[in-house]
Order: C-alpha cells, then structure tokens, then sequence
C-alpha cells in the first residue's frame, strides 16, 4: 500500500470547511484504491497572522517542502485588510508560491452537461466546454522590480525572462498532448515589449510540439472570445496578471465559482486549491460548495500522485452527485432534487466515489 504525506492548509473563511469535505472524499477513494492517506496541518492566511504575527511562518514551508503535496483552501477577509502589505493575508501567498516554486497554475474550466442552464450565457455557447488556462504564477508584473508608491505616484513593472517563458510553455504543451493538441497563447505584443518577447520564445518553443498547433491572441480579444465562442479554446497559455483575469471569466461559464479546481505545479511541491476565496460573509454556515476543493484533491492524485484511477472515481462521483440532482445553495435554483449542506454534499461525493 502507497502512503502519501499530504499538507493541509485550511485558511481563512470556508477555508476549513471545503478542506475537511475533500479529506472526506480523499479517505473514501483511499480505502478502495490501496492507497493512504497521512496529513499534516499548517497555518497560512489571517489565521496565522493571528497567532504568530506573520502570514506565513516558516513552519509552514517546511511542512509542505516535506510533503508529497499541498491541498489548500483559502485565505484572507476584510479583518486583515488594514494590515501593512507585507503582513496581509495574500502576501503570504505570494511568498508561499515563491518559496515552492510553482511556477505554473492549471486551471480548467469544464461545464458538467448537468449545469449547462445555471451559466449567464446561453446553453447552446457553454454546452460542452472543456479548456484549461495555463497562467504564469511567480514572474510578471505581481513579482517585477521595481514597484512601489508615493504620495502622487504608484509604479510596478512587468517583467518576464526568457527562461521563465520557456519552461511555461513547456507545461502548456505538454498538457495540450494530452487534450485536443492546440495552444492560444495570449499577450498584448502589440503594445508591450515583454509580450512580444513572450510570443517569439512561445513560437520558438512550439517547434518542440510539431503535433499541437499554436495561435496567439490579443488579450482584450481573448477575453471577447471566451464570451462569444468559448469551445474555440482548449489551452490557453498565458502570463500572471492575464491569466488572472482570464480564469476568473473562465470559471464562470460553468455558473458557479465554487466549481472550479486548480494545480499550481512547478519544480518542487505542487499546491492544490479551489479557485474562489474565502467567502468570510457565509463562514460556518454549512452552505459553501466544496466541489472546487474536492476537484482539486482530484487534481493533486493526477498530476502529483500519479493515481489516476483514483482521480477517475472522484471526478465519476461529482458528476454522479450532479447528474441526480444534489446541489449546494449556490446552484440550488438549477434542476435541484436536494439542496445539500456542505458536509452532506461532501459526504454524497464520499459515497459515489468509495463505489
């Protein structure tokens, strides 16, 4: 039997509560797929400014460094919005993704044929969508130098090295082998210096995958695009602050932000979380979706784990749960049988996937 040492970062907000429905469902797959499951808990976020003044204590990296990987829920709220920069909530982000070198987020925007009506747009637009957005997650302007502000000015730079380019492209085309093999690449080279470097070492890199086919699109176009015709796009390869914005809109063609999982991989550990935040306004009302954060442990047995089948039944046992009508409060408006707390919603999935 496998044993897989895994750190669990709950955070701040809901953060606690999609965390512990995901373990749930991790344990379920666990006892059917002969593997275990060892976690170890760490502090990131406001909570650990609370306790130890730092938004990210040191303990905290050696733990997760320590481990096979990192399934993270959420962090921040308005508590700790006055806090100087350094010590808020999402600087310890910023650091933790620095500190583990993940350097690459995957975020798919899959819309199950269940929801097709609970998206804005129309049925016939979303039906079948299923992209990944790969976002440079520890360079661009979020990480460039300088920055800062006075009292008449703020300034930040936006700066990507070749090297940088290079090894996220590389994970955008390999993933795009494993799909429908084609790659936008997404940059505003017409006005910005360091996009049209990103475009030439993106064509360069392309070379390498003669079998994917490569385009590349302004980002305003892009964002057009994923609106008008989203099923144009299968990879969509793009920098930090692009692919910010860019997955955001992503995530809801699918209807509901608390849906949509996310890897964020890179040389050492890689660290799995839902894409939403922490929702401090419904914290410990049992009414948050934790499918976002139970893809994610889905995600983290794919691409850290290398189990599959494991993946397989957690991913047949979220759509199982949708398919017969469970949903929680955010989707109950929508071909709802039952509307489920978050721990039932959870233990639904549990169930399904333990078969």
């Amino acid at each position: 039997m496998k044993t897989y040492k895994i750190a669990l970062i709950k955070g701040d907000g809901i953060g606690p509560e999609i965390i512990d429905e995901a373990v749930k469902v991790l344990d379920a797959v666990a006892s059917c797929c002969d593997i275990e499951f060892s976690y170890e808990e760490a502090l990131m976020g406001g909570c650990a400014y609370d306790i130890t003044g730092d938004p990210l204590p040191q303990e905290t990296i050696n733990i997760s460094l320590n481990s096979d990987a990192v399934l993270f829920g959420a962090i921040g709220g308005q508590k700790w919005d006055n806090l100087p920069r350094e010590k808020r909530p999402e600087s310890g982000l910023l650091r933790f993704r620095k500190e583990l070198g993940v350097y690459a987020n995957l975020r798919p925007a899959v819309v199950y044929d269940e929801l097709v009506n609970a998206s804005s747009l129309k049925p016939e637009i979303v039906k079948g969508v299923d992209l990944m957005v790969v976002r440079e997650l520890i360079g661009g302007i979020y990480f460039g130098e300088p920055k800062g502000r006075d009292e008449n000015r703020g300034w930040n730079t936006m700066v990507y090295t070749r090297e940088e380019i290079v090894r996220i492209a590389h994970q955008a085309f390999k993933i795009a082998m494993t799909r429908s093999k084609r790659v936008c690449s997404v940059d505003k080279a017409n006005v910005l210096d360091v996009s049209q470097l990103w475009r030439d070492v993106v064509t360069e890199v392309a070379e390498e995958y003669p079998e994917v086919e490569l385009s590349h699109m302004y980002v305003d176009n892009a964002a057009m695009q994923l609106i008008r015709d989203p099923k144009q796009f299968d990879v969509m390869l793009t920098g930090n602050i692009f692919g910010d914005i860019l997955s955001d809109e992503a995530s809801m063609l699918s209807g509901s932000i608390g849906l949509l999982p996310s890897a964020s991989v890179g040389a050492k550990i890689g660290v799995y979380e839902p894409i939403h935040g922490s929702a401090p306004d419904i914290a410990g009302q049992g009414i948050a979706n934790p499918i976002a954060t139970i893809s994610s442990a889905s995600m983290m047995l794919r691409y850290a784990l290398g189990e599959n089948d494991a993946a397989d039944k957690i991913d047949a046992a979220i759509k199982r749960a949708l398919k017969e009508g469970y949903r929680t409060k955010d989707l109950a408006q929508f071909d709802a049988k039952e509307v489920c707390s978050t721990s039932e919603m959870g233990s639904i999935i549990a169930n399904y996937a333990a078969k």
